[in-house]
């Protein structure tokens, strides 16, 4: 009889332990990606959306038209090599979660 009530209070307590936990999708949006995976999800993708990603963030944005037209003419040559990650590690959190955001729904459009 001991056992079982010891038995029934450890499953109570693992129960609780579980329910306390926040789900995993939670806790991985409220995580800052890394950079250097940003950089790499980022420079893998096709030329056409990775504009449009860079385009949504106006920072990234800003970097290049810096330079004028020629701006985007070196980037297009260039991106899948670029070192983007000191641009990336510029950003703030909320725009590092919102690159990710818009890295996962550019590969998913394929």
């Amino acid at each position: 009889m001991r056992q079982l009530i010891v038995a029934l209070l450890l499953g109570l307590v693992a129960a609780a332990a579980c329910a306390a936990r926040p789900p995993a999708a939670a806790h991985a949006e409220a995580a800052v990606p890394d950079s250097s995976q940003l950089e790499k999800e980022l420079q893998g993708l096709p030329w056409k959306k990775f504009r449009s990603v860079l385009e949504a963030i106006p920072k990234l944005r800003a970097d290049i038209e810096a330079y004028g037209p020629l701006g985007w003419q070196y980037v297009q040559a260039h991106y899948a090599t670029y070192g983007w990650k000191k641009n990336i590690d510029k950003l703030d959190d909320d725009q590092k979660r919102q690159l990710a955001q818009l890295i996962r729904s550019a590969r998913a459009a394929r």
